[in-house]
């Protein structure tokens, strides 16, 4: 049975907690080795890995590219405008024909509804590098950066403030699976989708939402915010300004647990979700979660391809 990474929701706890397990490993074993030296086992040897990307990256393109390449495979990193990606052929002729070339895939597009319409027709394992609706990568690279950090995010309080967008969705997934407390911190009207909330809570999650920072910041352990614009979305001023009260700053930082650790996904547009003083303070561990990526990631390639 082919196996592939697209929502946390899916994954059972025990495989996720392997994944990060291995993903520490992973990182421990390239202490003080450059970037581009391979890892003592070549896990992806002789593999040949598809980069598709609708919607432009960084992280995500760095992180899988090189992680390929330290455990020994190749890459072939396409954008939108390279392939008939339903365009001029649709969605599941190209899985089809890609499974004939590539031993796995990197998906990074618009719609979950692409996502799993390809994995459907793809006869090799596909991971889900973001849609608008998830973006589970990030997230298990975010609890892995946290349990560095602090130890089991079991049992903690993560609080999300700013929109209820593809990071928020894949958080409330992790929260049932992982079995942390999530606070929604953000405008009513940018929520995440009630039936979502509704079918975490059903399945267990310990999940409020709430437009007072008091009650969002006190005791936290963990928190995350992101951009208040997303990557396909134009400038909207009146956006912004809904979401002014809702800024990570210090003084919302001050109500929080003392340990508490801050994350952002990245790209930050400091002075509007996050403030410099936050983001480059003491409590902010961005720049590792943004590095666990890369360890993260190649744990997910191992787990689709040789468990």
């Amino acid at each position: 049975m082919i196996k592939h990474f697209l929502d946390i929701k899916d994954i059972n706890i025990d495989e996720l907690k392997t994944i990060l397990s291995h993903a520490s490993e992973l990182k421990s074993e390239r202490i003080n080795k450059p970037k581009g030296s391979k890892d003592v086992n070549q896990l992806l040897k002789n593999f040949v890995v598809a980069l598709i990307f609708e919607k432009p990256s960084t992280r995500t393109r760095f992180s899988f590219d090189v992680g390929v390449r330290q455990m020994g495979g190749e890459t072939i990193s396409v954008s939108q405008s390279e392939i008939h990606f339903g365009k001029n052929e649709n969605i599941a002729d190209t899985a089809r024909v890609l499974s004939r070339y590539v031993d796995l895939v990197i998906l990074r597009t618009f719609d979950q509804k692409v996502l799993f319409e390809f994995a459907e027709y793809s006869s090799v394992p596909v991971i889900n590098g973001l849609t608008n609706q998830s973006h589970p990568c990030q997230v298990l690279a975010d609890i892995l950066t946290y349990e560095e950090c602090r130890g089991s995010i079991e049992g903690k309080k993560v609080t999300w403030a700013g929109d209820g967008n593809n990071v928020c969705n894949s958080y409330l997934q992790a929260a049932v699976k992982f079995g942390f407390s999530f606070c929604f911190f953000g405008p009513e009207k940018y929520r995440p989708e009630p039936k979502l909330v509704t079918e975490m809570e059903n399945s267990g999650g310990d999940i409020f939402l709430t437009t007072d920072p008091n009650v969002a910041f006190r005791q936290a352990h963990l928190v995350v915010t992101d951009t208040w614009l997303s990557m396909h979305e134009a400038d909207n001023t009146d956006k912004i300004k809904t979401f002014q009260m809702f800024q990570v700053n210090s003084e919302k930082m001050n109500i929080a647990h003392r340990d508490t650790i801050v994350l952002h996904c990245l790209p930050a547009h400091r002075g509007y979700e996050i403030t410099d003083a936050v983001i480059d303070g003491n409590s902010s561990k961005v720049f590792d979660a943004a590095e666990n990526r890369l360890h993260v990631q190649k744990a997910i390639m191992n787990w689709v391809l040789n468990s």
